[in-house]
């Protein structure tokens, strides 16, 4: 056995620890744009407004990561990019489910209307 002299520092100097944040309201986007996909059947009108409040939390988000990129960490800004997608994609079909109803309504509105436009409506006021 070789016996060495060399002391050994317990204490090694120590890197400054760099310490990102995460991005504002990345986890808020994202949860608000699943939901609003998820609620998109609730005649549309949750999952536009869930959409749209993701899309502006989004953006505050998506402006302060852009301001200084190297303060926040990876993977919140690929969740709050994952939520904005999240939040178009409920939009979307959200808007496109109310936009259904609507017609739907039209149509029964209409039918109703034809099929009782012929009826002695003041037999029934009396």
């Amino acid at each position: 056995m070789e016996n060495t002299n060399e002391q050994v520092n317990p204490n090694p100097p120590q890197q400054p620890v760099v310490t990102q944040q995460a991005v504002p309201n990345s986890t808020a986007v994202l949860v608000l744009g699943i939901i609003s996909i998820v609620s998109c059947w609730c005649y549309g009108l949750v999952g536009i407004i869930l959409g749209i409040i993701a899309l502006a939390l989004a953006s505050k988000g998506n402006a302060a990561y852009k301001m200084n990129p190297g303060q926040y960490s990876e993977p919140s800004f690929k969740n709050l990019k994952a939520g904005r997608i999240c939040a178009i994609v409920g939009l979307s079909l959200s808007g496109l489910y109310l936009l259904v109803v609507i017609i739907y309504l039209a149509v029964v509105g209409v039918a109703i209307g034809t099929i009782f436009s012929g009826a002695p409506w003041h037999a029934f006021m009396n």
